[in-house]
């Protein structure tokens, strides 16, 4: 199966850390680096990976890291990457006509959430899209997660001000091509350039399908607070992890 990655932001919270977020390490291990082997022992084949800031750096790296770990790894430059992270998955849409997992490069997680994901049954113009159920989850940070109201399987709303709320989006898709439909139609039609706004364009259709995955680690490693939180988790809750 293909992978899509979003690595084309700043970053500017973990500046501190290093000048480029995917590249930032975590335990000597730089975070696309990790999003990777974790897709990888999932399976995955093929990855995508849409850059943005410091393009030159990263997209070195990922030519190195693909001759090292031995799997295709093309890098797709987003020149708008200061624009809103549904423009970088549109980037793919002519790289990938088939079902793909669609990842974040400043996520770290559970691998076996994905290989679970990507069992779980996925209808023809839909998405599945792995969520925490867990709204007390201390890693989160209430101010920037992106939230999702579900009903019977289904994700009814998602953005990251709803009030009236039941999950967390992990950042952990499995797409069919309709989302980069739904994504066009969402600029075209809300001047709505998120990844959020095509899902909300999927989600009024009744195509988005919530995949509970509640108790498995995951988290958006965004600012200082967080790379801590991701080393601690990482040292006690997967000592085997990547």
């Amino acid at each position: 199966m293909k992978c899509l990655i979003i690595a084309a932001g700043k970053g500017s919270r973990l500046q501190l850390r290093g000048n480029s977020k995917p590249l930032i390490p975590v335990f000597g291990v730089p975070l696309i680096e990790r999003v990777i082997r974790s897709a990888m022992a999932a399976d995955v084949d093929e990855f995508f990976v849409v850059t943005g800031y410091q393009n030159e750096n990263v997209t070195s790296f990922l030519k190195n890291l693909s001759v090292r770990l031995k799997i295709p790894i093309r890098a797709i430059f987003n020149e708008d990457w200061q624009q809103e992270n549904g423009v970088s998955v549109l980037k793919a849409r002519d790289y990938i006509q088939e079902p793909f997992l669609l990842l974040m490069s400043d996520h770290i997680f559970d691998p076996n959430t994905l290989r679970e994901l990507m069992e779980v049954p996925l209808p023809h113009g839909e998405i599945n899209l792995a969520v925490d159920r867990a709204i007390d989850n201390s890693s989160v940070n209430l101010d920037d997660v992106t939230r999702v109201k579900i009903e019977k399987g289904k994700v009814l709303e998602i953005g990251k001000g709803l009030a009236n709320y039941n999950g967390f989006d992990t950042g952990i898709f499995l797409c069919t091509p309709s989302i980069f439909k739904a994504l066009e139609q969402s600029t075209e039609q809300h001047d709505n350039t998120t990844l959020s706004g095509g899902v909300c364009i999927l989600a009024s259709q009744g195509r988005v399908n919530a995949a509970e995955f509640s108790g498995k680690f995951w988290i958006d490693v965004d600012d200082p607070e967080a790379l801590r939180q991701a080393e601690n988790i990482l040292l006690n809750y997967l000592p085997d992890s990547f």
